[in-house]
């Protein structure tokens, strides 16, 4: 028997009993033998009551060998799971993508290149890479040069429908956060362009670019203006051609940066391959048009990392393109072709349902973004325990300095008053734990006024209380349920 297979059984006997008749408030279990330690240490509603969080507050720990349910606090109460879904969407990707799988970005040529001319179309097509960047653009447009192309005599094409396109992740967010960017199947520089600003004279010097390591191309697709007004700071709208935008002059002081969403990405990506083509010394022509098909001869191709390093690189950073992307891609890995996000979303609720036999989490992106998403503590818990061994070194280390011997690799969610943690833990005595701990003060969050979502008043408290609350439900476990 696998441990997959003997995991499974535990799961369905011992786990969905005990889930049975899960109690709706923590409780304290009974000391595996005598230890004033044990007794003393706060119960975990004391340290709910002591974070004074407001709102709801639900978690579930879960013995990773055996899958027993150790202790729970409204284990399937619905609430948003913040960037702890991107757990969901890893377990996702690996499943139906596999660790190794790599994006291809390729530029196609319709006809021969002659004496440095092409005769033909050059199209730049999407795989969907998450991570494609401006040096890899330049490194595609030196193997052009390589190959001998000087000049494009035919249209220059991009094709992005290795994806459905997507204008923004969440419709609640403003307009200038990097986090909510488009997608399709060309993203590049994680669907952002930079705004750079800096005050000569009585005016500003201002820089719009596809900003990298060691290409920074200045960009047409997306434009900015500065203007004299009090609010908003920023304003966006679809100019026909590229991304407008307006930003309030008293907000500049004297010079900075910032990213902005890209709402083009097709554009954007095109844009700025032409510009690296022209730096290498190939003529591209003019303007951009949308390819209808991708055929042709391939003259030059850029690969991902696998699946697994992605995966790593966005858990730690939180990108919240790359957990869309990796779940829609893996829709599509499954034979569907999702219509957007929700729909995407939808059949990997439906894939975490049916490989735990019980109602899945509803999801209605990948990433976490939306508040309207629920998961249940204890499904977060079933789904770790289920799949999660592949993920747990993929996570980030937290350490609590004070709780030596204590050692958890788990995965972060923030919103505005909403705080999230979800991973394992190993505790002192060498067992392993599996856990997800969610805040929530969604009354609070709906009285934010659109123009202070950025930084709300109290939502920095709000975050440090709920850290604090799952360090001392940590530590906790560790004293409890620990050798």
């Amino acid at each position: 028997m696998t441990r997959r297979a003997a995991l499974s059984g535990l799961l369905a006997g011992a786990a969905s009993a005990s889930l049975a008749g899960a109690p709706a408030t923590s409780v304290r279990p009974a000391p595996r033998a005598p230890g004033s330690a044990r007794r003393a240490y706060p119960a975990a509603d004391e340290l709910i009551a002591r974070a004074g969080l407001g709102g709801q507050v639900g978690f579930a720990v879960a013995h990773a060998g055996t899958g027993e349910i150790l202790e729970t606090s409204g284990p399937l109460r619905g609430m948003p799971p913040a960037s702890t879904a991107k757990t969901f969407t890893s377990l996702y990707a690996l499943n139906n993508l596999g660790p190794a799988h790599r994006f291809v970005t390729r530029v196609l040529a319709t006809g021969p290149i002659v004496d440095g001319r092409l005769d033909g179309d050059l199209i730049l097509a999407g795989g969907g890479d998450p991570s494609l960047t401006s040096d890899a653009l330049g490194d595609m447009a030196a193997e052009l040069k390589a190959v001998g192309l000087r000049e494009i005599g035919g249209r220059f094409l991009v094709d992005d429908r290795a994806l459905p396109r997507v204008y923004q992740i969440d419709d609640q967010q403003l307009p200038q956060v990097s986090y909510n960017p488009a997608i399709g199947g060309l993203n590049l520089n994680y669907n952002r362009v930079y705004f750079g600003w800096k005050r000569v004279g009585s005016g500003y010097e201002i820089a719009m670019q596809a900003r990298d390591a060691r290409f920074r191309p200045g960009v047409t697709a997306a434009r900015m203006q500065v203007v004299d007004r009090r609010s908003p700071v920023y304003t966006f709208r679809n100019a026909g051609d590229h991304d407008q935008w307006t930003v309030a002059r008293h907000a500049l002081g004297a010079e900075g940066a910032r990213w902005l969403p890209v709402r083009r990405p097709s554009d954007y990506a095109g844009d700025v391959f032409r510009t690296l083509l022209r730096a290498h010394g190939i003529d591209p022509g003019r303007g951009i048009e949308r390819a209808s098909r991708a055929a042709g001869t391939v003259v030059a191709t850029h690969q991902s990392r696998p699946t697994e390093e992605i995966l790593r690189r966005m858990l730690r950073y939180s990108t919240n393109l790359t957990a869309e992307v990796m779940g829609m891609s893996s829709t599509i890995a499954r034979g569907r072709r999702p219509v957007g996000l929700m729909g995407s979303a939808a059949e990997m609720n439906r894939w975490l349902g049916a490989r735990d036999g019980r109602r899945g989490p509803r999801m209605i992106d990948h990433s976490g973004l939306s508040d309207k998403s629920r998961v249940g503590p204890v499904q977060m818990v079933h789904a770790l325990l289920r799949d999660g061994a592949p993920l747990r070194p993929l996570l980030k280390d937290f350490r609590i300095e004070s709780a030596p011997g204590l050692n958890v690799q788990a995965k972060t969610g923030t919103l505005n008053f909403v705080n999230c943690l979800s991973g394992f833990a190993t505790i002192p005595g060498g067992e392993n734990l599996i856990f997800a701990i969610f805040c929530a003060d969604l009354p609070r969050r709906a009285s934010i006024r659109p123009e202070d979502r950025e930084r709300p008043a109290g939502a920095h408290g709000y975050a440090g209380r709920a850290r604090e609350l799952q360090r001392g439900l940590l530590q906790r476990w560790g004293a409890v349920h620990g050798a």
